[in-house]
């Protein structure tokens, strides 16, 4: 039996006692923070108290309403002034001196940061802490990166000159998702603020406390209304900001159809920046000529990292028929070796913030009523108490189950057999996703590529946006491109192309270079050519 705790904490436990308590009571629009006087929402974490049988609270939110929205989006409208507010006008270095001391500010509540990530989402001692971490880099590679691009270039051709730069859109729409709460919601904030749009930022419901920690810093470090925070129900306050038609660059992270309704609920939906991370259902395929070991450490970290809540994770694993129950007894000795409980330590399988039991027993329901078996069964394979649900791994998997086509976005991992190469292939081409694939082959370097090796190498390049080799799907390093076909994304973050994203290439053109630079000496834009 594999060693699963309960989801709960004592009240007599350090780690009760110590727990957070946030008050966001409070709301960030036109550069104050102030009280709020209006509802509010208690935020619960998945972790429960021993002795009440109750989920522990950990802190509230600020209910917003439809209006209080729109005087955000208002507020950020004001400070970008068509192009003419202080913070676009800005030098890129006195934008990017604003950055630094905000992350100076947030690197001083650090612990409590990355206490309310654990609380809230139910990250582990080293994930809460890398999550806090890995955005500080990210901010950091953005600043060089700018930098480096930052030089105004004068071209000629056909006798015409021009002097490029790169400038601020406008008005930003940025919308977080709950299992990466501060590094997703950062990997399109930082970048917009650095190039000198405005933003309205939806704080999740789920993982917003790490962002009400952070609001005095932000009216400290911008000028008023550059920044401006909105709580409450997404559908109560996003769509009226939409309507308003303001919205210049929209940074979503979530379904492709809650996207889709926001989207359309733009007046003008064509002028939208879209920057898109939506679903997936990534597929890992082993070879009969993998390394079976291998494929298994892999697609355990692939499928159950973080309880499976990641977009990037495994979500269908196919092995060939030759290896299938080599691969399956491997696959599920890994899994027995996971601890589970509450997210103090070091425990793999938390608490689930972002998905629900209910809907892993669903799932696994289903399939184990179309013919599929729960391999780990006897090891504590979909075990669920409350919030805490211990992954089950079903084979085999088809065709009729909803798992072969549903983004499970929890611990539940589908197996299921092929015989030719063609099947795999005929899932992905069929889907509507495509973020990444992961393909697990024989590990020599001089072994050379089978015709079903590069067979399948070319579908997966051709139907998702990363095929990774004896490795598993992940996002970074994030210099690389992170990006997907169909409904899993539009636009590519990057370090690099998320600042081309959140900006627009921008050029003074005329027969005579000098007559350019003698005009643009005093433009806040092209001055530093």
């Amino acid at each position: 039996m594999a060693q699963i705790g309960k989801p709960e904490v004592s009240q007599d436990s350090e780690i009760y006692k110590s727990r957070p308590y946030v008050d966001g009571a409070k709301v960030l629009v036109g550069g104050q923070v102030k009280p709020w006087g209006g509802k509010c929402t208690d935020v619960l974490s998945p972790v429960y108290c021993t002795e009440t049988g109750e989920r522990i609270c950990i802190g509230r939110q600020a209910t917003m309403s439809p209006k209080d929205s729109v005087d955000a989006v208002d507020a950020a409208v004001k400070a970008w002034g068509r192009g003419r507010g202080d913070w676009p006008r800005r030098t890129l270095e006195q934008r990017i001196a604003a950055v630094e001391t905000l992350v100076g500010r947030l690197k001083a509540k650090r612990a409590e940061i990355v206490a309310s990530l654990q609380w809230e989402i139910c990250k582990n001692d080293a994930d809460a802490a890398k999550e806090f971490d890995r955005t500080m880099d990210f901010v950091v590679s953005l600043i060089n990166c700018a930098r480096g691009t930052d030089s105004a270039a004068m071209v000629c051709e056909e006798g015409v000159h021009a002097l490029l730069k790169r400038s601020p859109v406008g008005v930003m729409m940025n919308l977080g998702p709950s299992n990466y709460p501060f590094n997703e919601t950062y990997a399109t904030l930082i970048p917009a603020l650095i190039m000198g749009n405005t933003v309205v930022m939806k704080v999740p419901n789920t993982g917003g406390l790490a962002h009400c920690l952070t609001m005095e810093a932000y009216a400290e470090c911008f000028p008023a209304g550059v920044v401006n925070f909105v709580s409450g129900r997404g559908r109560d306050t996003m769509p009226p900001c939409m309507e308003t038609g303001l919205i210049d660059i929209f940074a979503f992270i979530g379904s492709s159809k809650a996207a889709d309704s926001l989207v359309k609920a733009h007046p003008q939906p064509h002028r939208l920046k879209n920057l898109l991370s939506l679903d997936a259902k990534n597929l890992a395929v082993v070879l009969p000529d993998a390394d079976l070991d291998l494929a298994a450490k892999e697609c355990l970290a692939g499928s159950t990292s973080y309880n499976g809540q990641r977009c990037t994770a495994i979500k269908l694993i196919m092995v060939h028929k030759s290896v299938a129950e080599a691969f399956n007894t491997k696959f599920c000795a890994a899994v027995k070796g996971l601890a589970a409980g509450v997210p103090f330590g070091k425990n793999s399988i938390t608490p689930l913030a972002s998905s629900t039991t209910e809907y892993m027993t669903q799932l696994t329901e289903d399939a184990k009523g179309k013919g599929a078996t729960v391999l780990n069964d006897a090891e504590g394979g979909g075990h669920c108490d409350r919030t805490l649900f211990f992954p089950a791994v079903l084979y085999p998997v088809t065709a009729k189950m909803d798992l072969w086509h549903a983004e499970q976005f929890g611990p539940v991992v589908p197996i299921a057999p092929y015989d030719t190469i063609s099947e795999p292939i005929a899932w992905m081409e069929n889907m509507h996703f495509g973020q990444q694939s992961a393909i697990f082959t024989a590990s020599g370097a001089a072994a050379a590529p089978s015709r079903d090796l590069t067979e399948l190498l070319d579908a997966c390049a051709m139907n998702t946006c990363r095929v990774n080799i004896n490795a598993q799907c992940q996002r970074g390093p994030d210099a690389y491109p992170f990006a997907g076909r169909r409904s899993s994304a539009m636009g590519t973050i990057s370090v690099s192309e998320v600042l081309r994203a959140t900006s627009v290439e921008t050029m003074v053109a005329g027969k005579s270079a000098e007559v350019i630079r003698r005009a643009c000496q005093g433009s806040s834009v092209f001055a530093k050519a």
